[in-house]
């Protein structure tokens, strides 16, 4: 099969499009012919070295952990699946190996879930690490109706469908974003504050008894965060682990069938698509994502079939 690989960390010069051997779907795992696949920050920061103190790393490296698909075979014990299966996945292994920038993905039954008939195969490939993570902060904090929600950073990747799910459990949601993400931000039904200087006087002006959860998706606000937060309240980071300093939680999303098909039951998700490459301009992605400035997901289309 054609696959993206690295043999070793570095930038996106490391990569080249090779051909590599079709994974097997072993033991509760499914082999996934790859329509299409999603960049995510963490790709490129795994390529970097970013996680080798905490993950295993078996090089030749495909990188890539978000995939939409259609089973192509199933292993032992996989009554949930068969060949010809539509289905969409936050693919992460337990290292650093076999992921979805390639034609074939092996997927443990754990992470993998029907595809929601709502979205395109682009717009699945995009929806699994960034809407499981907020999926995760916002219910793990118990996020509900009558809550007032505070999300750093919601215009970003993770941000755009933090701020769909807490309208959907019935949330109140204060997004902080830059002024140009202000109307999509309001369509989405939040009411948006500009960060930087001030903000806090200004969240403090929407909620003047303090919000009841904070999730925070960019880093660098825990003081706003404390400021701004009621007696009593919850809040997250995915991006700070001094929050558990301050009574707060870090959390890195975890491969979840059933957090995906929660998000494919709330109904159709809005999945901005920021531009689509073939997988042999890989390299292109990874360096558009680096730009820090893209609103939107990055897709990789694979394959048709």
């Amino acid at each position: 099969m054609k696959a993206m690989t690295y043999e070793k960390y570095g930038d996106s010069g490391v990569l080249s499009l090779t051909d590599q051997p079709v994974p097997k779907a072993g033991p509760g795992e499914v082999l996934v012919r790859v329509r299409y696949a999603a960049v995510n920050p963490v790709d490129w920061k795994v390529m970097a070295g970013g996680l080798d103190a905490m993950m295993e790393t078996v090089f030749p490296v495909i990188p890539g952990w978000d995939v939409s698909g259609v089973v192509e075979r199933v292993g032992i014990d996989v009554p949930e699946f068969a060949a010809g299966d539509e289905v969409f996945s936050y693919a992460r292994k337990d290292f650093v190996h076999g992921g979805t920038f390639a034609e074939f993905v092996t997927v443990p039954v754990r992470a993998l879930a029907a595809k929601p008939s709502s979205l395109s195969w682009g717009e699945a490939a995009g929806v699994p690490l960034a809407g499981l993570t907020a999926y995760q902060t916002l219910t793990r904090l118990d996020t509900g109706s009558g809550d007032t929600v505070l999300i750093h950073g919601a215009a970003g990747g993770v941000g755009t469908f933090g701020v769909q799910i807490a309208r959907a459990l019935g949330a109140r949601v204060i997004a902080t974003a830059s002024e140009t993400n202000h109307d999509r931000l309001r369509e989405l039904g939040a009411e948006p504050v500009s960060y930087g200087d001030g903000v806090t006087d200004r969240v403090r002006a929407l909620a003047p008894d303090g919000v009841d959860v904070v999730v925070d998706y960019v880093g660098g606000v825990l003081d706003t965060t404390r400021a701004v937060l009621r007696e009593g309240g919850r809040h997250a980071s995915i991006a700070d682990p001094d929050v558990t300093d301050a009574g707060g939680q870090w959390i890195w999303a975890r491969p979840d069938a059933a957090g995906l098909r929660a998000l494919a039951d709330r109904g159709k998700l809005r999945v901005p698509v920021a531009e689509t490459f073939p997988l042999a301009r890989l390299a292109d992605a990874f360096e558009l994502s680096r730009t820090g400035h893209v609103h939107g997901k990055i897709l990789i289309h694979v394959s048709d079939e």
